[in-house]
């Protein structure tokens, strides 16, 4: 049972959830040098048609400017990701996923769905929709 933080245990209980799945995926991410900071970016990268800027990145990934900088340094330093010049503003950068990129993304997402599976693997079908179903009503109230 999740440590009461809010006024309402069922609150508590999806965020230790979603803060215990996060750190399952991430664990098996890690063991191929991979994380889900990185993954996101990657993904938000991967589904994107064209380079995205910097602050459109951060927003997709609801992460810091800051944070964002740091995360496509380390993603460039390993080849993943490069910066272009942006076509109609000389000081402002894009970023595209490179080859390895592309790759890696592949990868990581293979190892997010094989995490996931195996932390719902006692879930069946009817569980998973009820579950769906149930989220979905709380998403409709807030929104």
């Amino acid at each position: 049972m999740a440590v009461q933080g809010s006024s309402d245990i069922l609150i508590d209980e999806l965020y230790e959830t979603t803060y215990r799945l996060r750190l399952f995926v991430e664990a098996r991410l890690r063991e191929k040098g991979a994380s889900v900071a990185r993954l996101r970016a990657l993904r938000m990268l991967a589904r994107s048609e064209k380079p995205l800027r910097m602050r459109d990145l951060s927003e997709m990934t609801g992460v810091a400017a800051r944070t964002t900088t740091s995360l496509v340094d380390s993603l460039e330093r390993d080849g993943l990701v490069e910066r272009v010049r942006h076509p109609e503003d000389r000081r402002a950068f894009l970023v595209r996923l490179t080859p390895a990129g592309v790759v890696c993304h592949r990868e990581a997402e293979e190892l997010d769905r094989e995490a996931l599976a195996e932390a719902t693997a006692g879930l069946d079908a009817e569980d998973r929709e009820r579950l769906r179903a149930l989220l979905a009503r709380i998403r409709e109230a807030t929104g």
